[in-house]
């Protein structure tokens, strides 16, 4: 099988997920957990409002053995810096049957490049 890349994997992924930009993001879904993807040293010099940290390498186990994010029809939010961490996470969440999960395209990055507001 021949080698790929990273970024061949989340081109890929992007058309399987639900992808969304800053402006849709702004506005969660009624109960919408948002949960921001990356390490925890890079959630702690800023990330968007009420998110929570679930760094990718744990997050399909953080899911499966916390009862609050238990539910598959749970409004999910998921994002990254850039948007691919949170494109491979939307479909391996869509894989695991969660059905309302979206991906913020350009991350963190694009959010506060939109000047949107930030937690710390």
């Amino acid at each position: 099988m021949p080698h790929s890349s990273a970024q061949a994997l989340v081109d890929r992924a992007r058309p399987q997920i639900h992808e969304v930009d800053t402006d849709a993001a702004a506005t969660p879904l009624p109960g919408e957990w948002i949960i921001d993807v990356r390490e925890p040293g890079e959630f702690a010099v800023g990330h968007l409002p009420n998110a929570i940290n679930i760094p990718r390498g744990i997050l399909e186990f953080r899911l499966d053995t916390d009862p609050a994010l238990a539910r598959r029809d749970q409004p999910i939010l998921l994002y990254c810096a850039s948007g691919g961490r949170s494109t491979l996470a939307a479909l391996s969440l869509q894989q695991l049957g969660y059905s309302a999960v979206r991906s913020l395209n350009g991350g963190f990055l694009g959010w506060t490049a939109a000047g949107l507001p930030v937690a710390f």
